[in-house]
């Protein structure tokens, strides 16, 4: 079985009766990879259900609806499982914001039953926008290196948190592949409005962690940084607009390069992904700025629940 379904929900998770019998049919060592999605989700609402879209294999009819699962060729590999994971982010932000720290909490349960019952799975997760949030607060709360990649897009959580959480988890081996883009200003501006930062002058993950072994911050808007991946085979355009907030896995090519991170079979990648970044020079460090927090306070449509 190469995708399962697994939900946080009041009662915690919902969907683990399959995932014994998808665990057991992996080989040793093999790939299992999280998948979760961020704000206006929720898997009790058929109209906004993730997985009849991005964590679909045949994602309904929707411009955003690019299926991850097979774009990470999650149906053509057997040595490979994708848990799709699904909670409930519709609502206000902040109330949404809160919520996934409670979404966070039971992932982080999912990853303790997969290392339960098969402990020598490599479990990896990808995440976008308040989904980081969820993600960090799972690896936060796991042993050092219960979570073998992590891949960040356009992430709504503040820096400060995701450094703590990354701390804990690197010595145990956790990478990181963090993925932003300048289109993402405007939503970053607007996590921080309606989202108050716990430490005073935080910024939000999109500004980086340079200089943190095992930590690689990309830029897919910076042309620099898009030369380091035609370099490495990664084809992808330049931005075709100033505001995007899903551009992190829209942009065609940037799958390839996600699939290539998550690939046990090339352990060395991101470190050598990592190092050429750095020869190429790294553009400064930024999230949204004041501009982008302006901008985010004229979107109130984007606040509604």
């Amino acid at each position: 079985m190469a995708l399962i379904r697994v939900d946080a929900d009041v009662t915690g998770l919902s969907g683990l009766a399959g995932l014994g019998a998808a665990l057991a049919g992996l080989p040793r060592a093999a790939s299992v990879t999280i998948m979760t999605h961020g704000l206006r989700f929720d898997p009790a609402d058929p109209e906004h259900d993730p997985h009849t879209h991005i964590l679909s294999f045949t994602p309904r009819a929707c411009w955003k609806a690019v299926s991850w699962p097979r774009h990470l060729h999650l149906d053509r590999q057997a040595d490979r499982l994708g848990i799709a994971f699904g909670w409930p982010a519709r609502g206000a932000l902040p109330a949404v914001a809160a919520r996934a720290f409670d979404a966070g909490a039971a992932m982080g349960r999912l990853v303790q039953e997969i290392q339960r019952r098969r402990p020598d799975l490599k479990v990896s997760i990808i995440a976008h926008s308040l989904g980081v949030r969820v993600a960090l607060t799972a690896v936060a709360a796991l042993p050092p290196g219960a979570v073998h990649r992590l891949i960040l897009l356009s992430g709504a959580e503040y820096l400060a948190t995701a450094a703590a959480a990354f701390a804990h988890a690197a010595p145990g081996g956790t990478r990181v592949l963090n993925v932003g883009s300048g289109e993402n200003a405007v939503f970053d501006g607007l996590f921080r409005l309606c989202v108050p930062a716990p430490l005073r002058d935080d910024r939000t993950v999109a500004a980086g962690l340079p200089d943190r072994p095992g930590w690689t911050d990309l830029r897919v808007d910076n042309a620099g940084h898009r030369q380091v991946l035609r370099d490495f085979g990664v084809r992808t355009r330049a931005p075709v607009t100033r505001v995007c907030h899903w551009s992190t896995y829209l942009r065609p090519g940037l799958f390839a390069l996600y699939r290539r991170v998550l690939d046990p079979e090339a352990p060395g990648f991101l470190t050598r992904l990592d190092a050429a970044l750095d020869a190429a020079g790294r553009p400064p460090r930024r999230d949204a700025g004041v501009m982008g927090v302006v901008a985010g306070a004229v979107m109130p449509t984007l606040l509604r629940p």
